[in-house]
C-alpha cells in the first residue's frame, strides 16, 4: 500500500522538488500551497505517477490549517510522513532598522505555521501509532550571521522544536527528524529582497548553491530508512561554503 506524505509550501523550491520524487516513488501524495495556479499544474504534473490531492490554505492562517487538514478524504486521511518545509526569509536589516511586518511573517510562518500543521496532523499518527515529521530548518538555525536576527530566530526556534518534538513523540512510535540546508538556490532570496532579482542572483553568484533536488533527494532517502533508523538531525552544505557566512567564490 502507498505510504501518504503531505508537503507543506509544495508550490516551489524544495517542497516542490520533495513532491516530485516521492510522488515518483510510490508515495500518495498531498500538496499545500497558497497558489492555486501552482497547486493546480502541480497536481496535473504528478497525477501520472500516484495520487494527488490539493490544500489551499496559508499556514498562518490557524482556522484555514485545521479546516484544510480536516476536509481530507478519507483516502487521503492516513497522513504517515508530514514535510514541514513552508518557510520564508523577510529583509536583510540590523535589529534597529527591522520591518515590523517582516518580523511577524518569518515568526507566522517559521514558527507557528509549523505547529499548526503539525499539531493539525500530530493527534492522526498518535492514533495509528506511527508516522514520520521532517521539519526544514536551515543553517541559520544552528548560527546567527549579522542582519539576519529575526530570521535565524525563527530558525532556531525550529530547531528547538524539532527536538522536543521527537522527546514528546517518542512513547507514540512517531520519528522526528530536521534537515538545515545552507545556501539553496530556490526563491528563497526574492522573497528575501522583495522581488529584487538581481539582488537575489547575486547571493548566488561565483559558486554552487545547492538545488532543491538536492535536498529533496536527502528527504526521500531520510523518509525510505527502516523504521527503526531516525535520521535527527542533518546539516546539508554545497561544498563552496563552510558557514553561513564562509562561502568559497570563484
Amino acid at each position: 500500500m502507498s505510504k501518504i506524505a503531505l508537503v507543506t509550501g509544495a508550490t516551489s523550491g524544495i517542497g516542490q522538488a520533495t513532491a516530485r520524487i516521492l510522488a515518483k516513488n510510490n508515495y500518495k501524495i498531498i500538496l499545500c500551497g497558497r497558489r492555486e495556479d501552482r497547486l493546480a499544474e502541480m497536481k496535473n504534473e504528478l497525477s501520472e505517477f500516484t495520487e494527488v490531492h490539493t490544500l489551499s490554505f496559508d499556514v498562518r492562517d490557524k482556522k484555514a490549517v485545521f479546516e484544510s487538514i480536516d476536509s481530507l478524504p478519507e483516502a487521503f486521511s492516513k497522513i504517515d510522513v508530514l514535510i514541514n518545509n513552508a518557510g520564508n526569509a523577510h529583509g536583510l536589516d540590523s535589529i534597529q532598522n527591522g520591518d515590523l511586518d517582516d518580523w511577524d511573517a518569518m515568526i507566522d510562518i517559521n514558527v507557528k505555521g509549523l505547529l499548526y500543521v503539525s499539531k493539525a496532523i500530530i493527534p492522526k499518527m498518535i492514533e495509528q501509532k506511527s508516522g514520520h515529521i521532517i521539519n526544514i530548518g536551515s543553517i541559520a538555525g544552528k548560527e546567527v550571521y549579522p542582519n539576519g536576527n529575526v530570521y535565524c530566530a525563527s530558525k532556531h526556534a525550529v530547531d528547538a522544536l524539532n527536538q522536543a518534538m521527537r522527546m514528546d513523540l517518542n512513547p507514540h512510535g512517531i520519528r522526528v527528524g530536521a534537515i538545515h540546508p545552507g545556501a539553496v538556490e530556490t526563491e528563497f532570496s526574492e522573497v528575501r529582497f522583495k522581488g529584487d532579482t538581481d539582488k537575489a542572483a547575486n547571493v548566488y553568484k561565483g559558486f554552487e548553491p545547492l538545488h532543491p533536488e538536492d535536498i529533496a533527494d536527502i528527504i526521500h532517502f531520510v523518509v525510505s530508512r527502516p523504521y527503526h533508523v531516525n535520521i535527527a538531525d542533518l546539516m546539508v552544505l554545497p561544498t563552496a561554503q563552510a558557514s553561513a557566512t564562509i562561502l568559497k567564490r570563484d
